[in-house]
């Protein structure tokens, strides 16, 4: 089971870690090939009885709330891409010298000799836009592709499935990396750093070095991020094919090897002739929805990655056109007497916050939820100037009120000691109090949303039903 293709699964005793939308697909695949399955899983709940049931009727094993032992005979793991690393069953597996793999590890090994290449994207934030930005522009040039992987289509099933694909767009987060270790992409980019599941990852080093292993063994291009120097740490520390290149982008004028923009327009001196003379118009930045500046940078990121597969400039023009973001990420809801109300609910983090706010000159902000652990100073003192005023939400918004006080202490602040589904509504219209004709009203919260929603989506549409409310 070491680094090789296993070609024969028949009877070999496989522990598949974690129920859920990756472990069920694993057990049946495995149990499929002829392996004989144990699933274990933590969790006995009604939804992993119900799944564990369907999973029995194929013959395979399954041990409900016990997650830390190690089955005898195991000679494989596979594991849900959340179980953290220092869990008993991998410390035991690892006493046992049974190797770990996740679910795209999996995918990876099972992949027929003649299979599509793969232009991986991983990154704090942005990862799903690039990744659909990318399946666009790969359409657009005539590829039959898929976005797959952490962006919720199993990389199993693009990879086992009867459709045959020309290369695959796959998103893949720091802990399917973690579990990933013979992965080798076509071209692969990391759009961005900064901290978050530290709490899985141990250290900012650790999350960092997951993400990189997205570089290893890259055959044409490591794309990296100009304006986040530890990106381009990433490729360097990375060992690649020989002739493999750096190629970094940027929202100001691109050097050689780089994409980035002049005069509006998206343009590329990486993969053209005579890179140190010449460039290649690509887009114009109208091209790109929305035309926020970290947005322009996933679409860098994506044109990139299409670019270094040998896509035509007018495919990504095209492809970026007929893009359409997934709601909730920088999504216009309405203009209300001459106010802007905007939501990005998505912004679930501080670096996806900022990278919100750094798009409108003049905000009321509406922020606050779970922290998870983060902090909020660099956050607030990067945008204080943009501030007009801020509505705080949520369990943790104590901590961005303290930011404020200390780094923008002119902002109004209005603290909702609420954690209500309908403090939403309230905070709409505290917005619009403070609000401006030409401002933005931004709902870019820099935390979870679990402490009053069930998720972003249902917290970005509450938004989206308070500002209609504004309009009647």
């Amino acid at each position: 089971m070491g680094s090789g293709q296993v070609t024969d699964w028949q009877g070999r005793n496989v522990t598949v870690a974690g129920l859920g939308v990756s472990g069920v697909p694993a057990a049946k695949v495995l149990h499929g090939l002829g392996a004989r399955v144990t699933v274990v899983n933590d969790g006995d709940d009604e939804r992993a009885r119900t799944q564990a049931a369907e999973l029995e009727a194929l013959g395979v094993t399954v041990r409900l709330g016990d997650g830390d032992t190690l089955p005898e005979g195991t000679e494989l793991i596979v594991t849900a891409p959340g179980w953290r690393p220092d869990k008993p069953l991998f410390r035991a597996a690892g006493q046992a010298g049974v190797p770990v793999w996740g679910d795209v590890e999996l995918a990876w090994r099972l992949r027929g000799p003649d299979a599509a290449p793969w232009l991986a994207v991983t990154g704090t934030n942005g990862k799903t836009t690039t990744v659909q930005m990318l399946a666009s522009i790969l359409r657009a040039a005539g590829l039959r592709t898929a976005a797959v992987g952490n962006i919720g289509v199993s990389l199993l099933d693009a990879v086992l499935g009867e459709e045959r694909y020309d290369v695959l767009a796959v998103e893949l987060s720091s802990y399917q990396l973690h579990w990933a270790p013979s992965l080798r992409a076509h071209s692969a980019a990391v759009l961005n750093l900064a901290p978050d599941h530290l709490d899985w990852h141990g250290s900012m080093e650790a999350y960092a070095a997951d993400k990189g292993r997205i570089y290893e063994g890259n055959r044409v291009a490591c794309v990296y991020n100009a304006a986040d120097k530890a990106t381009e740490d990433l490729v360097r520390e990375a060992d690649v094919e020989e002739g493999c290149r750096a190629v970094g982008f940027t929202l100001g004028t691109p050097g050689p090897s780089q994409l980035g923009v002049v005069d509006g327009i998206l343009v590329d001196r990486a993969f053209v002739e005579n890179r140190h003379k010449n460039a290649q118009e690509l887009a114009e930045v109208s091209d790109v929805h929305p035309p926020a500046p970290h947005n322009i940078a996933n679409a860098l990121a994506a044109a990139a990655l299409a670019r270094a597969f040998g896509v035509p400039a007018q495919a990504v023009r095209d492809g970026l056109r007929a893009f359409t973001p997934d709601a909730h990420r920088i999504a216009h809801v309405a203009d209300v007497d001459g106010v802007a109300y905007v939501d990005d609910s998505k912004a679930t983090n501080t670096h996806a916050a900022q990278a919100s706010l750094a798009a409108y000159e003049s905000i009321v902000w509406i922020a606050g939820g779970l922290a998870k652990g983060a902090t909020f100073d660099e956050l607030v003192a990067n945008s204080a100037k943009r501030l007009r005023g801020a509505v705080l939400i949520g369990a943790d918004r104590a901590l961005i009120r303290d930011a404020l006080a200390r780094h923008a202490p002119e902002v109004p602040v209005v603290d909702l000691d609420r954690t209500d589904t309908g403090a939403m509504l309230q905070a709409v219209q505290e917005a619009r109090r403070l609000a401006r004709p030409g401002d933005t009203v931004l709902l870019a919260p820099a935390c979870a949303s679990m402490d009053m929603f069930a998720n972003y989506n249902r917290r970005g549409e509450a938004f989206a039903e308070a500002v209609s409310g504004l309009g009647a």
